[in-house]
Order: C-alpha cells, then structure tokens, then sequence
C-alpha cells in the first residue's frame, strides 16, 4: 500500500507512546523510522517497528534511559547508552561529536551499551546536511560466518561514510553492512517473493544461493569481498570496542539482549571547513561524480548512480506516490 509521510509517522508515534516513550522521544523515534521507509530502506523503518516494542516488552531497551558522558578527552568522548533507545543515543552522539568538531575540527563519540540504531545512514545523512563529514560504524552480535567457517563469529558490523553534496544539494552516502546483504534486505526480498539480484549466502547444505529465505535459515550470509569483508568485519568489530570502552560479537548475544543489544559504536565527525572552503568542496564532489558517470556502460547496465542517489529515487517515487509500506507489515503496527 502507499500512504503518506504523516500517516505513517503519527501510526508508528501512537504505537511508541503505547510502549512507554515520552511524546518527545516517540515523536523522534517515529521521524527516524518514516524517513528510512521514505528513503526506500524498509527493512529498518515500518518493517523494525514491532521488533523494536518486542524488546521494549522483554526489558531488552530502557524507554526511560538517557545516555550519559563517561570520559571527555577534548575531541573525544566516551558515552554510555544505558541500553536506551539506539536511534536517541546515536542522535546524542552524533550532535556530541559535531560540538568537538566544531571546537577541534574533529571529534570522535565512542558509544557503548547501546542497543540497535536502526538505519545506521539516518547519522551520516544527519551530519552530511550540516556541512560535516561523517565517518561511523556499529558492531554486532555473531551472525555472519568467517571466511571458511560455518558457524557465525562475526557481526555485520554496519559502516557509514558521508559528505556533503554539491551545492546543498543531496549528500553523498555509502551505508553498507559488511555481509553481501544484510538481514534486513533478506527480508524485504522474500516478503516480495523475489530472488536476489546476486548470490548472498550459503543454504544449509553449504551451497551458494540467491533465495533469501535460504540464507535466513541457514544464517551464512555471506561477507562483500569474501576473505577481505570477513577480515574487515572483524576489524570493525576489535576498533568498536576498543574506541568506546565497550564490548563486541564475543560477549553480546541476541537471545538474552536483541540484535544489537549492548553494542559499540564509533561516530567521527570532521569539519572540512577547518581544511577546504565550501565552494572548492563542492567543485570536488562535483566533479567526481560527474567523472564517475562518464564511464562506457556495461552490457545490461541500468546506469551508475553515485552513493545516495537511490534515495532521491525513492523520494521522488514517494513523493509522488505516496510511501510504500507493505501491508502485512502496516497490519502488524496497527495491532500493536
């Protein structure tokens, strides 16, 4: 079905208050999670709704948590979550960290004891629209096989780079998951009653495949760049702890937290002010991508979009539209 921005928000708000958010913090929570449905990322809008209040219901996330500052090193900052709300403890940090750049040029938020944050290219959009760079990734719980294993040791460990477009125009964004496809995609496909464009994973009997339920159950999703995702993963998951005095996959388990419950996250956040002037960056952004889109097309391509423009797409799509919400999902948030 299709329905609008207001429609969606004002739903998902009612739900949030039900479950014990103030009118403020649903208010935000609910923004957060329309916008991503806005930008064509359904898996971590309308379709996290119900997930997100199962774990308000199973004590995983305090609605009443704030989070709060444990180390302040100048331009950097260790914060606690205090297992609130991902998506107010990440706006938290992100606005901490856009405070030292301010100061410092540069500032660096390791935030720990977190619980999910939902789409983690809502922080990067955030900070690009300001004028800032944004550098920034989560760890997670095991579900994503090493390189040569069965058995998950490793997060998907979500890793965000943006900067501001051209003119005030659209941002410039990569927001990936370390696996092939994340989870969420895996979802969004099968509820289409589609195949992925590409293999993702393995199914249970270690064969590659393209059907996403496959890989659910199996749960060997498979790492971008095999042996390189796998060791990249890894990495993300060490630094994350390490930069905010927090834990990784090893300890964090989503049969007694959630998915992501207790995580670690690190938010870097330059003013390229502090190096470059505006007009100059903005003839750099512009002429990359203009150099990008210049290359001879593949056979069968459907032309090269620089990252982010998927979600002018999708916004001119909705705006036109009206946002797609598919409805068993929409079902289940009224229920709620």
């Amino acid at each position: 079905m299709r329905l609008s921005f207001e429609e969606i928000q004002s739903e998902i708000k009612r739900v949030f208050m039900k479950y014990g958010l103030s009118e403020e913090k649903a208010d935000t929570c609910a923004r957060i999670h329309t916008e991503s449905t806005y930008d064509g990322i359904y898996s971590h809008g309308t379709n996290r709704v119900a997930r997100f209040v199962d774990y308000i219901q199973k004590g995983w996330v305090d609605v009443n948590a704030d989070p709060t500052i444990e180390k302040d090193c100048g331009a950097i900052k260790v914060i606690n979550g205090n297992m609130g709300p991902g998506i107010l403890n990440a706006l938290y940090g992100a606005n901490q960290a856009m405070d030292m750049a301010d100061k410092y040029g540069i500032g660096m938020v390791g935030l720990k004891n977190t619980t999910h944050w939902m789409r983690g290219g809502t922080y990067g959009l955030y900070v690009a629209r300001k004028g800032y760079v944004g550098i920034m990734w989560t760890n997670t719980e095991a579900c994503m096989p090493p390189w040569g294993a069965k058995e998950c040791r490793l997060g998907n460990n979500p890793f965000v780079m943006a900067c501001p477009g051209v003119n005030g125009g659209p941002a410039l964004q990569l927001d990936m998951a370390i696996s092939q496809y994340a989870y969420g995609k895996l979802q969004v496909t099968r509820l289409a009653g589609k195949k992925l464009p590409f293999p993702g994973g393995f199914d249970k009997d270690g064969n590659i495949t393209d059907d996403p339920g496959a890989i659910e159950e199996s749960m060997r999703i498979m790492p971008i760049g095999y042996w390189k995702g796998s060791s990249f993963s890894f990495m993300l998951d060490v630094l994350g702890s390490i930069l905010s005095d927090g834990v990784g996959a090893v300890d964090l388990n989503a049969e007694t937290k959630g998915s992501c419950g207790g995580c670690s996250q690190v938010m870097i956040v330059i003013d390229p002010k502090k190096i470059t002037d505006g007009d100059k960056m903005s003839e750099t952004v512009r002429r990359a991508i203009e150099y990008l889109k210049s290359a001879e097309l593949a056979e069968h391509s459907n032309g090269i979009m620089a990252p982010g423009e998927d979600y002018v797409q999708f916004n001119k799509d909705h705006d036109e539209n009206g946002i797609f919400v598919d409805d068993s999902v929409w079902a289940e948030i009224q229920g709620l």
